[in-house]
């Protein structure tokens, strides 16, 4: 019975993105902003967060290599969660004359004033892994579907907890609306079943060595955990070290979320239950492409919030993954 009801709000979590972002492509937040077209080529700016978090370093390798397949030129430069040094960036982009900007932005409230600016200047903006809190201004927001990868993951980390067991969880950077989107979606499974209990959760913001911090507090206070909660797979990748040097990660199920490489060797070793995959590869690519179509054409997306669904990689499916997140059927 718990099980059917788990699989109800999976149903349910995903008919919400629906509502929100609309069907494989996302919500008309906004009408389309149309100018006019011209001739591909001139200085496409890439901006990531953290290019040591080998998920921010495949958007900005693949933004940069599709940019430059399309005949343009490429920067990638890093904000590293910091509105300060994003705000510097975009005034580069502005000042390099760029003709598009890809941004994985740093704060989902505090980078409005920086997309605002861009577009100001002329230049168009097309946000990719993380949204901000205001529609109409870039002329994309293309995300992973979080709400769906969470409730794929969490169902997978019920099974394998065995419906019960008490447990913490390692909650990501609060300025990036993705991870409440996943902390929800999290409980949105769990929360269907009584015999899990949550005895701590923590911000580790999507960084390894906090989440090793942050599960060695943790682990002080609940010796007997029998499961972690992760809203990536940095932050799991640390909690699983801290684990292992406690002597106490066998029978403990740790659950990931990005479908990063070392996560991947993880579950294939056994070390991590699972990971979602985020298909941050296609989302960037198709930033760049969308782009490409506006400088050329002067046509914006029909669609400006855009969605991607997650894969659950378990080691049943974990040699598909061919590249760094990219899974081959």
């Amino acid at each position: 019975m718990m099980r059917k009801k788990a699989i109800a709000s999976i149903i349910a979590a995903g008919a919400l993105i629906i509502s929100l972002a609309g069907c494989a492509g996302g919500s008309t937040d906004a009408p389309p902003t149309d100018a006019e077209g011209g001739d591909a080529g001139g200085l496409i700016t890439i901006i990531v967060n953290d290019p040591a978090n080998p998920y921010w370093k495949t958007e900005g390798d693949v933004a940069a290599a599709t940019a430059e397949e399309l005949g343009y030129t490429s920067s990638v430069g890093a904000h590293k969660g910091d509105t300060n040094t994003e705000n510097t960036l975009i005034d580069t982009a502005i000042s390099n004359k760029s003709v598009a900007i890809i941004l994985d932005p740093a704060n989902a409230d505090g980078s409005i004033a920086a997309v605002k600016k861009a577009e100001a200047a002329g230049i168009p903006v097309f946000l990719v892994n993380a949204e901000i809190n205001e529609a109409g201004i870039a002329k994309a927001q293309l995300v992973s579907n979080n709400a769906q990868g969470a409730a794929l993951g969490a169902q997978e980390w019920v099974a394998q907890m065995g419906e019960a067991g008490d447990y913490v969880e390692l909650f990501g950077a609060p300025s990036d609306n993705n991870a409440q989107t996943r902390s929800n979606g999290f409980q949105t499974v769990i929360s269907q079943y009584p015999g899990l209990v949550e005895v701590g959760e923590e911000v580790a913001d999507w960084d390894r060595t906090k989440g090793h911090d942050k599960m060695q507090s943790l682990l002080q206070s609940n010796p007997s955990l029998a499961g972690v909660m992760s809203g990536n797979d940095e932050m799991a990748l640390g909690a699983i070290a801290a684990l292992k040097e406690a002597g106490k990660l066998e029978g403990v199920v740790v659950g990931g979320f990005d479908g990063a490489p070392d996560a991947v060797s993880a579950v294939i070793s056994g070390e991590m239950a699972y990971t979602v995959l985020q298909p941050v590869a296609v989302f960037s690519k198709e930033a760049v492409e969308l782009a490409d179509e506006y400088i050329r054409t002067g046509t914006a997306p029909e669609t400006e919030k855009q969605s991607f669904d997650c894969i659950l990689i378990t080691k049943d499916n974990a040699d598909k993954m061919t590249e760094p997140f990219t899974y081959t059927e």
